[in-house]
Parts: C-alpha cells; structure tokens; sequence
C-alpha cells in the first residue's frame, strides 16, 4: 500500500468513518475508534507513512511509544478500565500506529485479546463522543 491509499496519510475519507481525531501528540496522532465496544478505544497513529517501529531511529521510537504510554495514561484516567490493552498490527492497513484498547472486567473479552470488530457495533451519541474526547484530552498531559 501507498501513501495516496493509506487512511493515516491521504485517504482521510475512510479514517474519518472510522474515527475521530483528538489531539496531536510528540510524533504521532490521537484518534477515537468511532466503534466504542472498549469504551475509549483509541488509535495513536505515526505522523510519517513509516510501518515497523523497528525501522525508527531510537529517538523516534522512543517518542512513538512515549505517545503510546501518555495515551494508555490519559485512557486510563479518562474511563477508568480494568486493564489496557495495546495492539500494533498492520497487516492490512501498513502504517505504524497502536491501538489502545480499554478494558472491563465485566466487558467484552476480558481475559482475552481485543476483537478489532464487534458485531453489532457499539456507537455512542454525538455528545458522548464530545465528553469522552475532552475528559481524554484534559488527562493527556496530567
């Protein structure tokens, strides 16, 4: 996949049905999943087209995942989960980003891996979305 088919770069049509933006980050983008099985669900995205973290420099690498960890923090705060879980994949969608993926003990899959779609999906009221962002992005520098 190029970078004119990459939802993260230029196919901002597909990402924009599937999330949300939220904030920008040291090296990276935050996105709430519009899909809100795992209440706080979130993609922190690369802000390059670059796929393996391995293939960062150290510094780069340690940045992304400074991002990664301010997110799971401000997540965690934000929604008080159980447990949160983080996701890097890109099998089909070639781009580094993480998935982090709030959990309850009393919600879908605890004690196993997130599911990367629910059926039926879980949407929320436009508000809700609202409320969730700005109690994300008031956490995300405390």
């Amino acid at each position: 996949m190029d970078k004119t088919e990459c939802m993260y770069c230029d196919n901002k049509e597909k990402r924009d049905s599937l999330m949300t933006y939220v904030a920008d980050l040291k090296v990276s983008k935050l996105y709430l999943l519009r899909e809100q099985t795992y209440h706080g669900r979130c993609v922190v995205a690369y802000n390059r087209h670059d796929v393996e973290l391995a293939d960062l420099s150290s510094e780069d690498a340690s940045l992304f995942m400074e991002d990664v960890r301010q997110v799971g923090r401000a997540i965690s705060k934000a929604v008080n989960p159980a447990k949160v879980n983080y996701g890097m994949y890109g099998d089909l969608l070639p781009h580094l980003h993480t998935h982090v993926v709030p959990k309850q003990r009393d919600g879908c899959t605890f004690g196993q891996p997130f599911v990367m779609a629910v059926d039926p999906p879980k949407h929320l009221a436009p508000g809700e979305y609202d409320a969730l962002i700005q109690r994300i992005k008031s956490n995300l520098n405390g």
